[in-house]
């Protein structure tokens, strides 16, 4: 099982910035990837950002690029989703997602709200 703690959302004006962090304790493969996805009331989960290929690439949401950035510490088993220029259509619960590619296992973490105010 993997565990996975999320921190940093909060309210914040539109412009402003907060920066997402996700740690994951457990039984950690080293052939896992995570990534962040976000679900707003009365929409699908989606997702925001991800590391693919291995870890080797990311990938972004279209509305995200260039405002938002993915990050990682390999050695504390954290990723981090750090969020400029934030608008209110980010207004979401943010979830953490780890994959385990050894296993084929997925977890999710419990959710941070973030809120922009405009």
């Amino acid at each position: 099982q993997v565990q996975l703690a999320e921190s940093g959302g909060g309210l914040v004006q539109a412009g402003g910035s907060l920066r997402l962090s996700c740690a994951a304790s457990g039984r950690i493969s080293a052939l896992n990837v995570m990534g962040w996805y976000r679900q707003a009331p009365g929409n699908q989960r989606e997702l925001v950002a991800r590391y693919i290929r291995g870890g080797a690439d990311t990938e972004y949401k279209d509305s995200v690029k260039g405002r938002f950035t993915i990050s990682r510490d390999n050695a504390k088993n954290t990723v981090y989703l750090q969020m400029n220029s934030l608008k209110p259509e980010d207004t979401a619960t943010y979830y953490c997602n780890f994959y385990d590619l050894h296993v084929f296992a997925e977890y999710w973490g419990r959710g941070t709200q973030v809120t922009v105010s405009s």
